[in-house]
C-alpha cells in the first residue's frame, strides 16, 4: 500500500519536470476531476482566495481548455488565464495536453502527459511536463509552483472522501 500523500517533483533532462501524487481515489474519480469542468472549479484553484470563475474542458483529442482564475485580494497576479488542446484521452488512464499560461503574455507551450493508476487504495497520478527549453523549466520552478500545487491537490482529495 503507498502512503504517500504528499505530491513529489523532480526534474529530467533539461526541459522536463514530473510530479506524482497519490490520491485516496479510484483512477477513474481523479481522471474526472482533471477533465469535468464542474470538478476541476472546486479543485484547482492553488493558494487560498482564488476562485476559477471560467472553466472550460473538452476532453475530446482536440478540445480546448480555458481556465480562468481570480483573486479578490488584488495583488500583481489578481487575475490570469491559461488555455489549451487536449491531444489524447485514454479515459480513466491516460490525458495528453497543451497548455499555456497569460501572465498577461503567454508562456512556451508546456505538453503534459498525466496518468492514472491504480495503487493500493488509491491512484498514483504521475504528470510529466515537457516544457521548451531549460530556462523556461527554471521559471516555471522559481515560481513555488509545487506549493501551490499541493494546495489545489488537498482540495482535490477531499473531494472523494475515504
Amino acid at each position: 500500500m503507498n502512503t504517500m500523500t504528499k505530491l513529489t517533483l523532480r526534474t529530467e533532462g533539461d526541459t522536463h519536470i514530473v510530479v506524482t501524487r497519490h490520491f485516496h481515489a479510484n483512477p477513474e474519480s481523479v481522471y474526472r476531476a482533471h477533465t469535468e469542468p464542474a470538478l476541476i472549479q472546486k479543485w484547482l484553484l492553488g493558494p487560498e482566495g482564488w476562485t476559477m470563475p471560467v472553466c472550460i474542458s473538452e476532453p475530446r483529442p482536440g478540445g480546448k481548455m480555458r481556465y480562468e482564475w481570480e483573486n479578490p485580494s488584488k495583488d500583481k497576479f489578481g487575475h490570469f488565464h491559461l488555455t489549451g488542446e487536449y491531444i489524447e484521452l485514454e479515459p480513466f488512464s491516460r490525458i495528453v495536453h497543451v497548455e499555456r499560461m497569460f501572465l498577461p503574455g503567454p508562456t512556451p507551450d508546456n505538453h503534459i502527459e498525466t496518468r492514472f493508476e491504480s495503487d493500493g487504495d488509491g491512484t498514483l497520478m504521475t504528470m510529466r511536463m515537457t516544457l521548451p527549453d531549460a530556462a523556461t523549466r527554471a521559471q516555471m520552478l522559481a515560481t513555488n509552483m509545487e506549493q501551490g500545487m499541493e494546495m489545489s491537490y488537498v482540495r482535490l482529495e477531499n473531494l472523494f472522501p475515504a
